[in-house]
């Protein structure tokens, strides 16, 4: 992945469900091929296979579960959500909040199948917490400001420089994102300036007048 990364979160809104999540991934990839960064989106579990199979961006699931093959019924496996076409996941969504024990199964089960793995954190604790669980990313989320509109990167910047310090305290190869909030170029031009290396967010896209223009918005100043 180029070193600059958005995930967009399409939750279960309905904008991006069904061919409004496969509009929403061509958006995606119009304004990261102009651009010149990785945009990523992260659609709903029936979602995946359609929007890989028709647009080549990459594709995220919104959770995935510590567990094999087997009896494990309404788990979301790590193979089934590769072989769909994911090339990665989120692990602990504020929305989906996990043990540590179950998101260190999680980060097992994804880097068993190949997949990137993006840990999602509320603050500096949990942030250093799961860095040493080496995933691939973690996202640094205040869970009051998600869908605020108030971005992390102005309401607590503190929160998003403190993250980033203490993973590379504990592990120097796990890459910071911040989320909550951010839907601006402003915002996104601000998260890069306290150390993260791309964001992740939601609303302000999914649920734009225009997705595809909020996109060009959010990249104008990178």
């Amino acid at each position: 992945m180029g070193s600059t990364l958005i995930v967009l979160n399409l939750k279960t809104y309905l904008e991006g469900t069904g061919e409004g999540a496969v509009k929403m991934a061509q958006a995606c990839m119009n304004v990261a091929e102009s651009a010149g960064v990785m945009i990523g989106i992260a659609p709903q579990f029936p979602d995946i296979y359609r929007v890989a199979s028709q647009v080549d961006i990459p594709v995220f699931s919104q959770h995935l579960d510590g567990v094999g093959a087997g009896g494990f019924t309404g788990h979301a496996f790590a193979q089934s959500i590769k072989d769909a076409g994911a090339i990665g996941t989120l692990i602990n969504h504020s929305e989906r909040r996990l043990t540590l024990l179950d998101i260190d199964a999680s980060i097992t089960s994804a880097k068993g199948a190949g997949l990137t793995t993006i840990v999602c954190t509320n603050n500096i604790a949990t942030t250093a917490a799961a860095a040493a669980l080496t995933p691939d990313y973690v996202a640094i989320e205040l869970p009051e400001l998600i869908g605020s509109g108030i971005p992390i990167s102005k309401a607590e910047p503190e929160v998003v420089t403190g993250s980033v310090d203490a993973v590379k305290k504990i592990n120097p190869a796990v890459k910071v994102l911040c989320g909550a909030g951010i839907k601006k170029g402003e915002d996104m031009k601000a998260a890069l300036h306290l150390g993260s290396v791309g964001v992740l967010l939601a609303s302000g896209i999914v649920k734009a007048k225009d997705p595809k223009a909020a996109l060009e918005d959010l990249v104008s100043l990178i």
